[in-house]
């Protein structure tokens, strides 16, 4: 028992401050011989609730062992205000898209929690065969199918099909069960 309390004693009291984060999260590190190899072990000490997501992301790349040095509080103002920029742009690129379209009258319109509604339902059933023949579609025009259908029909008066044991032709006259192997 008292091994395991000296490895415990031991382990808090070689650890290094490495770093503090914004949220105030300390970040340790401490180096210890394991089969013979000096491995880094790496850790957070949680500032009030532990919440992994209040973990910026310099900080995890160096507690994963992606990066090698741990982020310098200089480092750490830089890219913040990197991203306060790009929220910045990304706020203004959204103001003029949004003046663009209301100038060019396609405006869409917009559910009250910011998302854009999706595509006119109407043009997707357009598009989507009926099967029937001789069907139209929505506007009054013969759908694909049904000029399809009538193009064959044309195909198949026009051409005899020839009365022999091997099977001929493009592909577009075959019937699926009508060739049979010659005996």
């Amino acid at each position: 028992m008292s091994k395991l309390f000296g490895k415990i004693a031991a382990f808090f009291s070689n650890r290094t401050l490495v770093g503090v984060d914004k949220a105030g999260n300390r970040y340790f590190f401490v180096k210890e011989e394991i089969d013979g190899i000096m491995k880094e072990k790496r850790w957070v000490l949680f500032k009030g609730e532990d919440d992994p997501t209040s973990i910026p992301v310099e900080w995890i790349c160096w507690l994963n062992g992606q990066r090698k040095k741990a982020p310098t509080p200089e480092e750490m103002r830089e890219l913040e205000a990197r991203r306060e920029r790009v929220r910045q742009n990304v706020a203004l690129l959204k103001k003029e898209e949004m003046e663009r379209n209301s100038k060019e009258g396609n405006l869409r319109k917009i559910i009250s929690t910011g998302q854009v509604m999706g595509p006119d339902l109407k043009s997707f059933i357009r598009q989507v065969p009926t099967g029937s023949e001789g069907a139209q579609d929505v506007e009054g025009l013969p759908t694909r199918d049904s000029l399809r259908n009538s193009n064959e029909k044309e195909a198949d008066q026009e051409k005899p099909i020839p009365e022999s044991s091997e099977p001929v032709g493009s592909g577009h006259t075959f019937k699926p069960g009508t060739w049979q192997p010659p005996t």
